[in-house]
Formats: C-alpha cells, structure tokens, sequence
C-alpha cells in the first residue's frame, strides 16, 4: 500500500476482537509497524505529567498554590485569583521588592520568601506569573502549571502581554477557574477549555453552554462520540542534532535532542500501545549495553500511563484526537558530524579573500541528507562576490555577512566542493575576538542518529475496527550544528 509522502509503508492493525501475533520480522525495515496479541486496556490513567488535566486533591497529593498572581514589571497586579484563602492577598507586595534585593545582591532563585510565605514565580515578556504558598506546596508541580497557564493564554491571545492581559481579562478569570481548583491544578488542555470557554462568548446563544464531558472525565484530554471514516495514526520520530565542532576538527559539545509526535484520526475511545526496539532504555534500567541507546530526560504527555511504563516500560495511553507530543528526550552522547566540514581561506594583500569550502556526507549511502545549508561567515565589508561549486547553488547574504551554499540532496558518502573569491575595498585589523563558526541546516528522512525504532503499535477498540498506522523518521539540525573552522 503507497503511504503518504515520507512516510513507511505499515501494515494494517488489528482489532482487539481477534488476537493475532506480530507479523512483520524483526529484521524488517523500521517503518513497518506491526500489531501485538489484543489485551484488555489498563485501567486508570497517567499522573503528573503536563499536560490535560490533573489528578489530586485535598486528602491525596502534594500541596500546591495558594494563590495566582499576573503582575507588570513594576510588581503592580493585573490579575488575580484566591484558590484558598489561606494567604493575605496584600503579601504579593513584598514581592518585588524582595526580587530587586535578590537581583541586586546576585541571588536571585525562582523560590522567593517573606516571612512563612513562598513566592514561586517566572517571567514571560513583559509579565511575571507569581505562585503563593504557605504550606509544604510541590513546586515541580507549580512550576509546570505556571508554564502551563502560559501555553494555554498564548494559546487564546496569541501574545502574551500586559496588554492582552487588560483586554481579556473576563477571559482570564473564567480560565484561572477551570485551570485550578483549591489550590491544585485541574484542566489544562486549550484544546478542552476552547470547547467551552471562547473569546467571542458574549455572542452565543442564551442559555448557559454545558461544560464537555471531558471536564468531568478521568480521560479529560480527549472527547467521547469521535468518529472518522477513516482511521489512521501518523507517528513522527523526529531527532535534532546539537554539535560544535573545532578548527582542528574535535567535537566540543554533542547531544541529540528527540521526540515522537502523532497526529491521531481514530473514532471512539481507543487505547494505544507503543513499542520501541530493545536498544532503547530509559534512566536508572541498570542494564549497561554498549550498543544500547539511553534516554534522558524523558517526559510523556499527560495521557500515558505512568504506572504502568514504571512496572514493564510499556507506553500505554489512551491518544488525544489531532496532533500532539507523545514524549520527548535527550542523548548527551558523542555524535560523529554528519555533515563534515573543510575550510580554507586565503587572505591576499591587494584586498581580496578566497573561500575553500569541502562539505562530506558521514552517513550510510542509503540515506539522503535534504535541503542542505551551509552558512558561511565573511568580513563584513566584503564586495564583489564570485563563486564556483561542483554542486547547488551559493548566494550572498550581505546583510547577514555570509554567504549560504545550497544543496537540495546530498546523498551519503558523497563529498563536493565550493570556491569563493570577495573583494575587499578596506584594509581592516586581525579580528581579535575569534571569527563565528560555520553553521549547517539540513533533513535525513528515513534516518535517526540514536538508533530509536518503533517497532510496533497496537490500537485495541471495543468496536474492533482496523487502522492504518504510519511512521516517518527524520534527523535534522539543532540549534547548534556548527564547524569552528574559519
């Protein structure tokens, strides 16, 4: 069957009616997902994670906020909201105060305290949210719903501002109040708080809407009675990779930052289960393969089972409908360039300065590396270009100081060349200060440097439905993909 573009072909699931066994062979591509033996679904759900709602309460879990505050750069509140009422309102004008002191002093933290009253707080542009205490509150869990309260009011203003504070501020309260309750976080999904919360609500209807059934749900990230014609899950395992690298060619930082986001189009209330190949362990297994790929800093979306991945490492999650991210990692391990760059400048004294550029692929001939860019620094009084390349395309971005050599494939194993010859119309001093690295952007489908495969997904249905699953990987630079070779 012809998949979607970039994506592996997958065979059909099976439904959870009738229990098959694993059909595709573990030496099959890493595109191929195959169906697990059917199951009954795990019962209950996942705990502490970020995203859609949460789970606690007076009588169970940590302590969290007293209050929630949205104030200026001048401490000044624009808005406020009391969950519990065992701190003074007025004990948030202590704040800024006590944050000039820290800053002046150079100790300032992210936990700020006056008398028995903690401060936790972040800063978003021109705002600082503001979390109250008095208790033995989990600041990890206020932190988390403090960057919450952010991604979801970006979410509903776009920007984030003192500005769109004033403008919405009727918004503002009906969304503090369903994003916690006494003190501790409930739903914060947009996707959930937008069916029922909008912008334009002074236009509805009279009658008050009803709250979803998702609000009320154990599983409040997705909503009951979805349906599709067709069902089909796509899995993308996209990996970037972060490197600097030195003149003399040793590598000076390296990790690799990686994530499997889906977009689900499956009816009714379906549970999913994701297998990942044995290569793949997670933080604290104790199990030490030389050619194991350890991931750190793991973090799941708020719908896997927390539970369950901590007894057998199985992810188990029943999916929200649409795009998301199921999790996210890191690999702080050394990575072999993949794009490995040569440079070569000669600076002549009748003002001129000539560019040798080598580029060569250090990946398998079987992958191809796509819309390459190699971005290359020059003086910034440099005139008069001239290039000469065995392959792409080279430009002159005068107002950046560089000049960008395209290259629309570049196939594994591959090495080509590019000259460039700028004139120089004013004598300047040696640059003391070291000249800015070579930097490279590029995409390999089909390819990840760790290793990570997806070796099977299960969808389990009570209808019994087929869906076609799809999976596409892609390495891609990171924010640092860069040669000090100039």
């Amino acid at each position: 069957m012809q998949g979607p573009p970039d994506y592996l072909t997958s065979l059909p699931l099976c439904s959870s009616a009738a229990p098959t066994t694993p059909c595709a062979d573990p030496s099959a591509p890493p595109g191929l997902v195959s169906p697990l033996p059917a199951g009954s679904a795990d019962a209950g759900s996942g705990s502490g994670c970020g995203r859609g709602r949460w789970h606690g309460g007076p009588g169970g879990g940590a302590m969290s906020a007293s209050a929630v505050y949205v104030l200026d750069l001048k401490g000044k509140v624009l808005i406020c909201r009391n969950y519990r009422g065992d701190v003074d309102m007025s004990e948030v004008e202590h704040f800024m105060p006590i944050l000039m002191e820290k800053e002046e002093e150079g100790t300032l933290s992210p936990i700020l305290a006056h008398g028995g009253v903690r401060f936790m707080w972040i800063k978003h542009n021109n705002l600082y949210l503001v979390a109250t205490s008095k208790k033995n509150a989990c600041v990890s869990l206020v932190f988390s719903f403090l960057y919450k309260v952010v991604q979801v009011f970006s979410e509903y203003f776009k920007e984030l501002e003192e500005e769109s504070i004033r403008d919405n501020f009727v918004i503002i309260y009906e969304l503090l109040d369903e994003l916690m309750d006494f003190g501790y976080p409930q739903t914060t999904d947009s996707k959930i708080l937008q069916e029922y919360i909008t912008q334009e609500g002074h236009k509805l209807e009279t009658g008050a809407p009803r709250p979803p059934a998702t609000v009320t749900n154990a599983v409040s990230w997705r909503s009951e009675g979805i349906k599709y014609r067709k069902n089909e899950v796509f899995l993308d395992v996209i990996e970037s990779v972060n490197l600097l690298v030195s003149a003399n060619g040793n590598v000076l930082r390296s990790e690799i930052v990686g994530s499997i986001k889906m977009r689900v189009f499956l009816s009714g209330m379906p549970e999913l289960r994701l297998g990942l190949n044995d290569k793949v362990l997670f933080d604290n297994t104790g199990r030490g393969k030389s050619k194991s790929v350890e991931l750190e800093d793991v973090k799941f979306h708020q719908c896997v089972r927390l539970s369950r991945f901590e007894n057998d490492r199985t992810i188990s999650f029943i999916p929200p409908d649409g795009e998301f991210e199921l999790m996210s990692y890191r690999l702080n391990t050394h990575v072999k360039p993949l794009i490995w760059i040569e440079s070569v400048i000669e600076k002549h004294s009748h003002s001129r300065i000539e560019y040798m550029i080598k580029a060569k692929s250090q990946f398998k001939r079987r992958s191809t590396a796509n819309n390459v860019e190699i971005h290359i620094p020059v003086p910034n009084d440099a005139d008069s270009p001239k290039f000469k390349t065995t392959v792409g395309s080279v430009k002159w971005v005068p107002e950046n100081s560089e000049i960008v050599w395209s290259i629309k494939s570049f196939p594994g194993g591959k090495e080509y060349l590019m000259r460039a010859h700028f004139g120089l119309p004013s004598v300047e001093a040696e640059d003391k200060e070291g000249k800015p690295p070579i930097s490279v952007k590029f995409e390999i489908p089909y390819f990840t440097t760790s290793g990570i495969q997806v070796r099977y997904l299960k969808i389990i249905e009570k209808s019994g439905y087929q869906a076609l699953p799809w999976v596409r990987y892609i390495t891609q630079n990171g924010g640092k993909l860069e040669s000090n070779g100039l």
